[in-house]
């Protein structure tokens, strides 16, 4: 058992360590010795776990949609919780930070591929919940509005990471799904939606007191 906690800890740096490489340097720059020098551990236990930087890229990517939000009473609600606890934490989440720019890079993309179809899975998952529920409007296609989200997401925080190093991207979140909500939400789920620009900070701070809570 503790041999197997050795190496869950020593993934877990790993993976931490390369997300910050990745996403201060991109792909291309970065280097394995940089990862190891961060990780702290040594190039037999990184290889371990990951064979080649395409496969620590990898390792990366699959973290994105590992932490979800709560579940909710109004499945629409989980998608803009969703993406207001993912436009908080890209703020300071290296793991997030990377998987954004690994996944818009045109060259690296072709190695280890992408985040973007998993958070297009997760989202179309909940939307065709929804529309079973009857929260969505009639004309609504699961897989097509979460591809739509994905994508708008991605042009905002990329906008907010050019413009204020993330700084606004919450509020910027915030207005892009004030704006696409109206034509995918019937008019009595759209009125219940917390849609604020906190609603992120909001579910992590909820999450972090029931960790430390033990619950």
């Amino acid at each position: 058992m503790a041999q197997q906690e050795r190496a869950v800890r020593t993934r877990h740096a790993v993976i931490e360590a390369a997300a910050r490489v990745f996403a201060e340097h991109g792909y291309m720059a970065a280097t394995v010795a940089d990862i190891l020098k961060i990780a702290g551990v040594t190039k037999g236990a990184l290889y371990f776990h990951f064979d080649s930087k395409e496969a620590l890229a990898k390792g990366v990517l699959e973290e994105q949609t590992t932490r979800r939000p709560p579940p909710q009473e109004i499945k629409l609600q989980e998608l803009v919780d969703v993406a207001m606890s993912v436009a908080h934490r890209l703020r300071y989440d290296p793991v997030l930070r990377a998987g954004a720019r690994l996944s818009a890079d045109p060259i690296g993309r072709d190695h280890y591929g992408s985040a973007w179809s998993q958070w297009v899975g997760l989202l179309t998952d909940i939307l065709t919940e929804a529309q079973q529920r009857g929260e969505t409007l009639s004309h609504v296609v699961p897989r097509e509005i979460a591809e739509m989200v994905v994508g708008a997401f991605n042009g905002v925080q990329m906008y907010a990471q050019l413009e204020t190093n993330l700084q606004d991207v919450e509020h910027r979140v915030s207005l892009l799904l004030k704006s696409l909500l109206p034509s995918i939400a019937s008019p009595g789920v759209l009125l219940r939606l917390d849609v604020a620009a906190d609603r992120g900070a909001r579910l992590v701070a909820e999450e972090e007191d029931l960790v430390s809570a033990g619950v």
